[in-house]
């Protein structure tokens, strides 16, 4: 059976959104200047991503692909409302997350966990997606989760990010997946991840660490100092991959163009659907990203293959992003 339609929500409705200036303490600023509410992709088969197939061979046949062996919790979820929320996997520490929950969410909805910069907090997602991006989420059934760093977790706020192997962040993305799926009904094939500078780097890491279950990624000043490996390089998970040009450097060492490029050449060599931005604008949150990041996640669930944007982004997308 095909996936559940997700609630319709209008396609391109600007919405005009100013934003104070604010920044994470790592140089990061910049101002939201508005939104496009996303675009479900309805004209094709139903499932929202636009490709008028349900597998994504191209045939117009077929089961949407689903990911298989989803995590489910390890400890007693909370109830999902909008606010500061403690999850309590079994085998790590209580962790709060900054959840964003509509008032009445139906199923069928995505999830997005969103990872916070060096010095900033989980609510930083909320400047880099635009309040009325989220609203446009979880009036969807949508989830927006944002972990707030783990006590012990060193200099940096991922554990990934300190060069520790210590799966915590892993575990709690597991529990905050499986619980959004158990209490809310999200959708297992709309699972998707962002976050800036190091928050940029660790969803990077968690792609590729649970690329058996995400459906796509955005990162802001991301990208990857190694190769990575594939948890499953058969799930062609699709990224949008932004930074901020040659200027885009972080403590005058870290480029995050040449990380970033790094990271589309490895998913672009495995087959995967990727394109970068360049927004020129150094090592900063641009504004007006959020609503281009949610049209990419609404239009590629899991297994999305070939990409409706393989042949060209949507023209309201920015300038700066090419294929």
């Amino acid at each position: 059976m095909r996936s559940r339609l997700l609630p319709a929500i209008p396609a391109l409705l600007l919405v005009a959104c100013t934003a104070e200036p604010e920044s994470d303490g790592d140089g990061q600023t910049g101002t939201d200047a508005g939104m496009t509410e996303a675009d479900t992709g309805e004209s094709g088969d139903g499932d929202g991503d636009g490709d008028g197939d349900g597998n994504g061979d191209g045939d117009g046949d077929g089961e949407d692909p689903t990911p298989q062996n989803l995590p489910t919790p390890t400890g007693a979820c909370p109830t999902f409302e909008s606010g500061y929320v403690p999850f309590s996997p079994a085998s790590i520490d209580q962790r709060t997350v900054r959840l964003w929950v509509g008032e009445d969410p139906q199923p069928g909805g995505l999830l997005v966990i969103y990872w916070h910069a060096y010095t900033s907090g989980a609510d930083e997602a909320a400047f880099t997606l635009s309040a009325p991006v989220i609203e446009a989420i979880t009036a969807a059934g949508g989830v927006v989760a944002a972990p707030f760093a783990a006590d012990d977790v060193g200099e940096f706020p991922w554990f990934v990010v300190n060069n520790s192997d210590r799966q915590d962040d892993m575990l709690l993305a597991d529990e905050i997946v499986a619980c959004a799926i158990e209490q809310v009904g999200v959708d297992p094939r709309r699972i998707h991840s962002s976050g800036m500078s190091a928050g940029g780097l660790q969803t990077t890491a968690f792609s590729m660490a649970r690329s058996h279950y995400i459906a796509s990624s955005a990162s802001f000043s991301g990208g990857t100092f190694m190769q990575l490996p594939f948890e499953d390089a058969s799930n062609k998970f699709s990224a949008m991959i932004i930074h901020g040009g040659d200027n885009d450097i972080f403590g005058g060492a870290v480029n995050f163009k040449t990380l970033s490029t790094a990271w589309f050449n490895q998913l672009r060599d495995n087959g995967n659907f990727a394109f970068m931005c360049d927004h020129g604008g150094g090592h900063t949150i641009p504004s007006g990203y959020g609503s281009s990041v949610a049209n990419f996640f609404f239009a590629h669930p899991f297994g999305t293959q070939p990409s409706p944007y393989a042949e060209a982004l949507p023209a309201e997308f920015p300038t700066d992003c090419s294929l």
